[in-house]
């Protein structure tokens, strides 16, 4: 089963328990800012009509962390990495949480915030990937 949690709480975990941040968005999306020490493993990639799928997503993550690592999920508002994170645990990942609201915030059908996301609660941010972190890095080393 997947946890689900605050952005306050993923970073208390990062910092505390040894967790990691795996944003899950484009690689655009993440340059434009990021959870700082975040990986970029997209689930999906943007194209030209819109996301498709990353078929390497799996390959990449099991490459580049163990089944037992601690993984927390995140994406722009929450709907790629509560599904991303589904697939890991499905998978064989055994301590996985997703970071609720993602980078930008949870919006209603109206596209107000309804929660606030990991930028709008202050939380330390990056734009250029630490070595190592970014999407073109992790999938040739996989």
């Amino acid at each position: 089963m997947v946890q689900q949690i605050s952005p306050e709480e993923a970073l208390s975990r990062m910092e505390d328990e040894g967790w990691v941040y795996v944003d899950v968005r484009s690689v655009p999306e993440f340059e434009a800012g990021h959870p700082e020490g975040a990986f970029n493993v997209p689930w999906k990639h943007r194209g030209p009509s819109g996301l498709v799928d990353n078929p390497d997503f799996v390959r990449v993550m099991r490459a580049t962390f163990p089944l037992d690592a601690k993984i927390i999920v995140g994406c722009q508002a929450g709907g790629r990495s509560a599904a991303a994170a589904r697939e890991l645990a499905a998978v064989g990942f055994t301590s996985v949480a997703d970071q609720l609201a993602g980078w930008g915030g949870a919006k209603d059908a109206f596209g107000r915030t309804t929660e606030p996301g990991w930028q709008a609660c202050g939380l330390p941010m990056g734009v250029a990937p630490e070595p190592g972190r970014s999407w073109d890095e992790l999938s040739k080393k996989a």
